[in-house]
C-alpha cells in the first residue's frame, strides 16, 4: 500500500487548476464565437421577417443570443475538461493498462 504525500497532492492540485483554466478560456472563445454566430441572424431577421419584428421584441433578441452563448461555454468547457482527463488518467495509468493492443 503506497501513501500519498503532500507533493503529490499539490501536483494534482496544481494540475487541475489549470485543466479548469484551460477549459474556461477555451469556453469563453467559444462563447465568443457563438454570440457573433447567433447575433447577426438573430438581428437581421428581426429587421427583414415581419413575423420576427412582431414576435421577437428586445428582452427575446437577448434571450436567444445569451442562451446560444451559455450553452456554447458550457458544453466545450466540458468537452475539454472530460479530454484532458482521459489524456492524464491515461498518461498515469499503470504500463500493463497502456498496452491496448489485441493479444
Amino acid at each position: 500500500m503506497s501513501t500519498v504525500t503532500r507533493a503529490y497532492l499539490d501536483q494534482r492540485l496544481a494540475a487541475a487548476k489549470r485543466c479548469s483554466r484551460e477549459a474556461a478560456m477555451a469556453g469563453a472563445k467559444a462563447a465568443a464565437v457563438a454570440t457573433v454566430a447567433a447575433a447577426v441572424p438573430t438581428l437581421a431577421s428581426v429587421r427583414m421577417l415581419p413575423w420576427a419584428k412582431a414576435h421577437l421584441n428586445p428582452a427575446g433578441q437577448a434571450l436567444i443570443i445569451s442562451t446560444v452563448a451559455g450553452m456554447a461555454y458550457f458544453i466545450v468547457a466540458d468537452k475539454t475538461i472530460v479530454s484532458m482527463a482521459r489524456k492524464h488518467s491515461f498518461d498515469n495509468a499503470p504500463p500493463h493498462l497502456k498496452n491496448t493492443s489485441f493479444h
